[in-house]
């Protein structure tokens, strides 16, 4: 074995992309990606706002007396400023420029959230008979925010945020269930920017507090070197199966996406490694680069950071955190099951083998050099589970990564190495950390507009009743329409924005459907399965074509056609588009009211649905699906046979994956029947096979 191999790495000996390309096409793709990278002194002052925002950000939570609109709004003030010195009015504009008018509109958007905290105490007494200075900053401020939404976000939640401010004027004019008295421009502006109902809502609550940590502590762990460790132990556990490279971006890119929460980067991240070894392999390009998104995509449902969506349902439900975690595990794992069956079904009908085993690390030397990494995150994972708020966790977290960093760094210099984690990389992850929030809280801002009119106009329960009336009453074509609005949401908006919008609106439509008049007394935990079916919707539309944005740089990456990739993988994730259906109808997966022996065997009988549908879909079990008695040397496929067999195990796979017991013993009777008929013709035509 060569000095790499035996090193625990396989970074030089597989194939990468270039890395400018890499930048290039997640600029392109990922609107968060295209920001300015400032030289000489206009870099200093990104950067010295954002080390001052984290060291705000850390006092805040630490002394734990700030005011909370007070807070929010210093929050927002340093997101306006470092959103328009380091995102250009167009991403095709130069990076290496700063303008004055984003001079400018920077200083104008931190001035109007500044005006809150300077004068915080005015504003409250006199709430409900501001002034007109009040008035103008307040529509100074919104504009701001909606222009800096369109240079960040995009412009799908920027029109509908922009369509319920214009409900809220002109409710009187239209006819029907929507109509409403229609409010002054003065009311509206100060329920948007003042209260906290508005902008300064539960998403711009949450985004100041927790998110911002985890995401702090995502940037730290990044910088550990976390990802290629990730990468290695997955090419150590799965590299040399059959089909191993397409196994070990299912495994990497799961852990690596409940660290970045962005299924775009993630995708770019690790397919630069992944994709052009599924391809050296023998794979499609098509086929590699849909399973890196698919799995990429993943990774904001995996527990236990997942993306920063699961901290605002945790926020809009009020549950604990580690409530959602736990929810989150079994669908989890039942998505990734489907793409590692599918993945390992393709190896087999294609004849695929693995990796040579002297190019592949070994595990437990690797992890004895290097297993600290993951220190960090079983600190998350400890304080989660044993109580704490997601705020100390996050806050352990981050003190172990800096620990750590300390302790291997001191390790390096006194072996006479440059240190692993200096200052400069400390100072790296503020400004990482900085700039990763900027599109969140923005999103956040945005959906706090249209929470705002939803909670002055009442709009949110008359779209949840048009919706509950539209389906007639019935549970599945109201969970229909709301995957329908959660994919096409998606589609241009990012995770958060996606799921506050769906959520607010058809949540509540859901939980009708399933509780009645009762919905509105439900226990909190009950109200999981409709925010997190909103969730699924909003997350997998990244792989839904037209759009698929993460397909599509799955695609660029493999050289391949983008709306093939995306169909292969939409194909891949049909688990995402079953497990929300199948937690509706049984909240028992996401262990609400449910024994450990009801959890394992609702994940087993669905893993095993999962298992028939995904051989239903490859067209291969034991063997080739819809070989003839007669066929030889692979010839003779009867169509009919074929498609006959696929039906057969899709029904069986669904019927697994229905929670029922009776489905759940004719779905597995069928599948046993349809395998031992799949090994008997096996061994009778071995080659055919």
């Amino acid at each position: 074995m060569d000095e790499q191999a035996s090193s625990g790495s396989i970074e030089n000996i597989l194939p990468t992309t270039n890395e400018d390309e890499m930048k290039t096409l997640m600029q392109n793709l990922d609107r968060e990606q295209a920001y300015r990278e400032h030289k000489c002194w206009r870099q200093w002052i990104t950067v010295i706002v954002s080390m001052a925002f984290v060291i705000f950000q850390l006092y805040a939570t630490l002394a734990g007396t700030i005011t909370a609109q007070v807070l929010r709004a210093s929050h927002l003030a340093f997101v306006e400023f470092l959103a328009f010195l380091l995102f250009p009015v167009s991403k095709k504009l130069p990076k290496d420029t700063l303008p004055w008018y984003d001079v400018l509109l920077a200083f104008i958007g931190a001035g109007s959230w500044l005006y809150i905290v300077i004068n915080f105490d005015k504003l409250v007494r006199r709430t409900g008979n501001n002034t007109t200075l009040d008035i103008i900053v307040g529509i100074i401020g919104i504009l701001v925010l909606f222009e800096s939404c369109r240079r960040i976000v995009g412009l799908p939640i920027m029109i509908i945020a922009a369509c319920f401010i214009i409900y809220a004027f002109a409710g009187r004019y239209i006819p029907g269930f929507l109509n409403h008295r229609g409010y002054s421009l003065q009311r509206v502006v100060c329920h948007l920017f003042y209260n906290t109902e508005g902008i300064m809502g539960i998403p711009i609550g949450a985004c100041s507090t927790f998110i911002f940590l985890f995401i702090l502590f995502g940037s730290l762990l990044e910088k550990t070197g976390i990802g290629q460790f990730f990468i290695d132990s997955c090419n150590a556990i799965a590299g040399g199966a059959s089909g191993g490279p397409a196994k070990v971006a299912v495994l990497s890119s799961a852990l690596l996406g409940t660290v970045s929460g962005s299924s775009v980067s993630n995708t770019v991240g690790s397919g630069s490694f992944t994709i052009p070894m599924m391809k050296k392999l023998g794979y499609k390009g098509e086929f590699a680069g849909a399973v890196e998104a698919t799995a990429s995509t993943g990774g904001q449902i995996m527990p236990p950071i997942m993306g920063a969506a699961a901290f605002l349902m945790a926020e809009s439900i009020g549950v604990p955190y580690i409530t959602i975690v736990k929810a989150a595990v079994i669908p989890a794992v039942l998505y990734f099951t489907g793409i590692f069956i599918t993945v390992h079904l393709e190896a087999k009908k294609l004849g695929l083998k693995g990796l040579p085993k002297d190019q592949l690390p070994k595990f437990w030397p690797l992890f004895a050099k290097r297993g600290y990494m993951i220190l960090p995150l079983a600190v998350i994972i400890y304080f989660l589970c044993a109580g704490y708020t997601a705020v100390f966790a996050a806050l352990m977290g981050i003190v172990s990564c800096l620990l750590i960093g300390l302790v291997v760094s001191t390790v390096d210099v006194a072996k006479g190495r440059m240190p692993t984690f200096g200052l400069k990389d400390l100072v790296d992850v503020m400004c990482s950390a900085s700039r990763n929030i900027i599109s969140v809280a923005i999103a956040c801002g945005m959906a706090g507009i249209i929470i705002g009119i939803v909670t002055l106009t009442g709009i949110g329960l008359k779209l949840g009743a048009g919706l509950v009336t539209l389906a007639g009453g019935k549970l599945f074509l109201t969970l229909l329409f709301t995957m329908i609005a959660s994919i096409i949401l998606g589609m241009g908006a990012p995770t958060t924005a996606n799921y506050l919008i769906t959520s607010t609106i058809t949540a509540g439509a859901i939980l009708t459907c399933l509780y009645g008049t009762g919905a509105a007394d439900i226990d909190n935990v009950m109200k999981l399965p409709a925010h997190m079916f909103a969730f699924y919707f909003g997350i997998i539309a990244d792989v839904t074509p037209p759009v698929a944005l993460a397909a599509i740089a799955g695609a660029a990456i493999a050289k391949a056609k983008p709306m093939k990739t995306a169909v292969n993988a939409t194909k891949l994730a049909i688990g995402a588009f079953i497990i929300p259906y199948m937690f509706v109808y049984n909240p028992q997966m996401l262990m609400i009211n449910a024994d450990a022996l009801t959890i394992l065997g609702i994940a087993c009988s669905a893993i095993i649905g999962m298992f028939g549908i995904s051989v239903a879909l490859e067209g291969y079990g034991l063997k080739k699906t819809g070989l003839a008695e007669n066929t030889t040397r692979g010839k003779g496929i009867s169509v009919t046979a074929d498609t006959i067999e696929r039906l057969l195990f899709a029904a069986a796979g669904f019927l697994c994956v229905i929670p029922e017991t009776k489905t759940d013993i004719i779905g597995i009777a069928l599948m046993v029947i349809l395998l031992v008929l799949q090994g008997i013709s096996k061994k009778r035509h071995p080659v055919a096979a």
